[in-house]
């Protein structure tokens, strides 16, 4: 009897924790419930999102650091499908000296598109640019005398302007020629946080909100909020900061970590909406490798009170909130046929390389790189063309003519992240060629066997299977050989460092001297896997 009591007891109390998790911060889960959307919505790097609204259409911007054209700006109906519309940096005319942009911010007022962000290269600092439609073009800069980075615009309802970046000092601004008209005002400290960026005003029932990132770009990256009656505050702190984290106990264990500097947008319908970047791992729940991604969650904003977000302040991969109406994109096409004169929008450059080592024109239908003394590494322009990794599967594939004249020139196709690359290329020994996967780390190089190659065109082959990528090779109708196998988390940012995500592109290089052979590539294709 005392037994059957004691499984009594014991039964009834693993029910009570089905209905109550030990974890109270926890959402319970709902296995029925209809998936309406999936983070991230812009998948690969595409880090520090910022949007706004015009109407029924919404736009959105992610920083681009070292890569050109920089800046992408993308279109969307729902804020769940978006599609690339343009570079808000597209002429290097704009930024002549250098480019490295951080976090910028978009806003949109009285018919003109406003971009301001802050570029870290030679002769930089903090400048925004505007157009009349968001595929441009976009101005030459207009530079703004302040500290700090990730600038943020604010205009109010007299009609005033106003700036703010990285150090919380606001001021008021002449936005048709940058020049100042305050003094500048420090109006917060943030809560504690290290390294608090990205701050954004908003006004709403007659307060000021003034929201920021902070802990750093890694686990700790929050976001938080604070409010005043003033512009120039004081501004009184959310006692829920903050609003946005994942190093908690209930962002423990998602499959997004890094979450924070976000940007908020009421929607056409009145619902509020937060994106955010955050960052998805590969085995072993520390490395990333597709950099941060834009993701997105719903908002409740009671009158006179705190946003809170997706109710508890953890966002999900499947995402089961109501949405605006869905309006999808066509789903672009895996290959570039190189038969057109200027690459598509998803196609970046790293810095400012010679463009005449860069054509679509010389012979017609093929890209043709040719390689200059620039090597790749984390401060040169080389000759090199490509696209984020969005996916952890995936398989690119190209198709490669190339005849090198010199022992010192090399092209293939590459993975590559803040310098440090994976290759698998295609070099010359003697009067013959060979095929060769690179691995790069930092000082660290590793070279496969060299593999003899028959006359002809080489199809080389990159498969990525989240913790490995394989390279592969193939010539005529031979099967596809596989060379090397190498671990993907040597090219993730906590190996490698600073703030991107892997590229997969089509280089030349003469590795520091003259080049002089042309690397025709036919295609490219890049699948997603599963």
């Amino acid at each position: 009897m005392r037994a059957a009591f004691i499984l009594f007891v014991f039964v009834c109390s693993l029910a009570v924790q089905a209905q109550h998790p030990s974890n109270p911060f926890l959402a319970v889960p709902e296995p029925g419930a209809e998936v309406t959307f999936r983070n991230p919505v812009l998948p690969g790097f595409y880090s520090d999102p910022s949007v706004c609204r015009v109407g029924e259409d919404y736009y959105l911007i992610s920083s681009t650091f070292e890569y050109f054209p920089g800046v992408p700006i993308f279109h969307s109906k729902d804020l769940v499908n978006w599609k690339q519309v343009g570079h808000c940096i597209h002429r290097q005319e704009q930024l002549p000296e250098g480019i490295n942009i951080f976090a910028a911010t978009l806003r949109y007022h009285e018919g003109r598109f406003y971009m301001i962000t802050t570029n870290l290269s030679a002769g930089g600092g903090n400048f925004y640019v505007t157009a009349e439609h968001p595929a441009g073009p976009w101005s030459d800069p207009i530079w703004v005398d302040i500290p700090g980075i990730d600038p943020d615009l604010f205009w109010d309802d007299d009609g005033k302007s106003y700036v703010i970046s990285s150090p919380f000092i606001l001021y008021e601004i002449d936005l048709e020629s940058g020049e100042l008209l305050t003094e500048g005002r420090k109006v917060w400290n943030g809560t504690g946080g290290r390294y608090a960026e990205g701050p954004h005003i908003y006004k709403k029932d007659g307060y000021y909100y003034l929201m920021a990132a902070e802990g750093g770009t890694e686990e700790a990256h929050s976001e938080t909020i604070a409010r005043s009656h003033s512009i120039w505050g004081p501004y009184t702190e959310n006692p829920a900061n903050p609003i946005l984290a994942h190093a908690n106990a209930a962002g423990q264990g998602n499959p997004i970590q890094g979450v924070g500097h976000a940007d908020l947008v009421q929607a056409h319908d009145g619902s509020w909406w937060i994106v955010f970047h955050g960052y998805r791992t590969v085995s072993d729940k520390v490395h990333h490798i597709l950099g941060r991604e834009t993701c997105l969650a719903p908002l409740s904003w009671p009158k006179n009170g705190w946003p809170v977000v997706n109710g508890n302040g953890v966002a999900t991969v499947e995402m089961t909130c109501p949405t605006l109406p869905l309006v999808p994109f066509p789903e672009p096409a895996s290959r570039t046929g190189f038969e057109t004169n200027e690459l598509g929008l998803e196609w970046n450059r790293i810095r400012y390389p010679d463009e005449g080592n860069i054509s679509l024109t010389e012979r017609a239908g093929y890209l043709r790189l040719k390689g200059s003394a620039e090597v790749i590494d984390r401060r040169s322009a080389p000759t090199f063309v490509g696209r984020r990794l969005t996916d952890h599967y995936f398989t690119a594939t190209t198709l490669l003519e190339f005849e090198p004249e010199g022992e010192n020139e090399e092209a293939g196709m590459i993975l590559l992240n803040n310098g440090s690359h994976f290759d698998i290329m295609i070099g010359k020994i003697g009067e013959g060629r060979y095929l060769v996967v690179k691995l790069q780390f930092g000082r660290t190089v590793y070279r496969s066997e060299e593999i003899p190659l028959k006359p002809g065109p080489v199809n080389l082959r990159i498969t990525g299977q989240k913790s490995t990528f394989t390279f592969s090779y193939a010539q005529g109708d031979d099967p596809f050989v596989d060379v090397e196998t190498a671990d993907s988390k040597f090219l993730a940012t906590e190996t490698v460092g600073f703030f991107t995500g892997v590229y997969v592109g089509l280089y030349a290089t003469g590795n520091g001297q003259p080049s002089s052979a042309s690397a025709d590539y036919d295609w490219f294709e890049y699948q997603p896997g599963k």
